[in-house]
C-alpha cells in the first residue's frame, strides 16, 4: 500500500475543496470498498479525506419521494420502517448484501460507487483495459463465468456491476444528488449515472472529479411499495449474484398496471429492462406474461464461453420475482 495523508472534513465545501487543490485524493466513509481496493494496489491515492462527520445523513419522507442521505449505513436504511414499508426490494437489496459487520460500516454513497470484482481487473499481474486503457482483455477468451452479458464490448466485458442496492435504485427511478467544490448540486437519475464500457471501460459513472454523493430520492409509486429483489448466488450469503432481479408490480383486477424490472449480476450496469416492463403493462399477471418478459429483458444478451448459463438464469430468476410479487 502506498503512503498517504489523511485529513477529515467538516464541511461539504471543505471536503470538495481539498480534493479540488489534490484531485488524486479520495474520499473515505466506511472504506469497506476503497480499502480492498489500496490493499490490492489498484487505488493509490496520495490522501484520504475522511467524510464522516459531513451531514449527509436522515431517511425521510419528502414531496418528491424517500429521501436517503449518502452517508446513511446500508444496515440502517435496510431496516429502516419506511424502508421496509414503502421500498421493500430497496430494504431486500440492502439485507442480502455482503455480511452484517459490512453493512454496519459501509455508506450508501460508498455502496453505489463499488467496482467489479472480475479477477482480471483485481490482480495487476494480468493486462485490463479498466485499470490500463489500451492493454487488452483477457476476460474475453479466459474465465469469464461471473462477467457480465449485457451492455458489454470488445475492450471489456468485466464492467458486471457486483452491488444490489443500485439494481434496486434503477428499477424505481431513483435520483441521485451531486455536489462540487463549489457548492452547487445537480440531479442525476441511477439509470443515467453508470457509464457503459465502449471504448473507455476506465470511465464507469459520471460523477466529476471532487463531487460528493450528497443523499438518493426514491420516487413513491404503487409497484414500489408491491416488490422484491431476488438474488441467486453460488453459496447462500456473503457472495454476489450470478443474477438478480428487482422488480415491482402495480396489478389490479389481474392487470399489471404498472411495471419496474431491474436486472443485476448480468449488465455492464445496474441493468433496469425497459423491454420487459413493456412486455409486462396492460398484460394479465400470470406465467406466461412473465416468461415474455423475461425473454424480452434478455434479448441483447452477448454471451462468452463460459457465462452463457447467465441467459436462462437470468430469465429464471426474473420470472421467479415477478410470480412472488404477483402471488401467482
Amino acid at each position: 500500500m502506498n503512503n498517504f495523508s489523511y485529513t477529515q472534513a467538516a464541511t461539504a465545501k471543505e471536503a470538495t475543496g481539498r480534493t479540488k487543490d489534490q484531485p488524486q485524493a479520495a474520499y473515505i466513509a466506511g472504506g469497506t470498498t476503497l480499502l480492498d481496493l489500496m490493499k490490492a494496489n489498484l487505488a493509490e491515492p496520495p490522501q484520504l479525506v475522511d467524510i464522516n462527520q459531513l451531514a449527509f445523513k436522515g431517511i425521510e419522507q419528502t414531496k418528491d419521494g424517500l429521501r436517503i442521505g449518502a452517508m446513511e449505513r446500508m444496515n440502517a436504511v435496510g431496516e429502516h420502517p419506511l424502508v421496509k414499508a414503502q421500498y421493500p426490494a430497496v430494504s431486500e437489496s440492502l439485507l442480502l448484501a455482503a455480511s452484517p459487520q459490512l453493512r454496519n460500516m459501509a455508506s450508501i454513497g460508498g455502496n453505489i460507487l463499488q467496482r467489479t470484482r472480475c479477477g482480471y481487473f483485481r490482480d495487476a499481474a494480468f493486462p485490463c483495459n479498466k485499470r490500463v486503457p489500451g492493454s487488452g482483455c483477457p476476460a474475453l477468451t479466459g474465465d469469464n463465468h461471473n462477467l457480465a452479458i449485457l451492455g458489454v464490448s470488445d475492450t471489456c466485458i468485466a464492467n458486471a456491476y457486483p452491488g444490489d442496492l443500485s439494481v434496486a435504485l434503477a428499477a424505481f427511478d431513483a435520483v441521485l444528488t451531486l455536489e462540487n467544490a463549489k457548492g452547487k448540486q445537480r440531479q442525476v437519475p441511477v439509470t443515467e449515472f453508470y457509464l457503459l464500457p465502449g471504448k473507455t471501460p476506465e470511465k464507469e459513472n459520471v460523477l466529476e472529479p471532487g463531487e460528493l454523493i450528497v443523499a438518493v430520492t426514491i420516487p413513491t409509486a404503487a409497484h414500489a411499495q408491491r416488490s422484491t429483489y431476488l438474488k441467486v448466488r453460488e453459496r447462500a450469503s456473503y457472495a454476489y449474484a450470478l443474477a438478480s432481479a428487482a422488480v415491482g408490480l402495480d396489478v389490479q383486477g389481474g392487470t399489471i398496471r404498472s411495471a419496474r424490472v431491474a436486472l443485476g449480476g448480468v449488465g455492464a450496469q445496474p441493468w433496469r429492462s425497459r423491454e420487459a416492463e413493456k412486455a409486462l403493462v396492460g398484460q394479465p399477471a400470470t406465467e406466461a406474461t412473465f416468461k415474455a418478459a423475461a425473454a424480452a429483458a434478455l434479448q441483447g444478451a452477448k454471451p462468452r464461453e463460459h457465462n452463457a448459463y447467465k441467459v436462462e438464469l437470468a430469465q429464471n430468476t426474473l420470472v421467479r420475482a415477478l410470480q412472488q410479487v404477483a402471488g401467482v
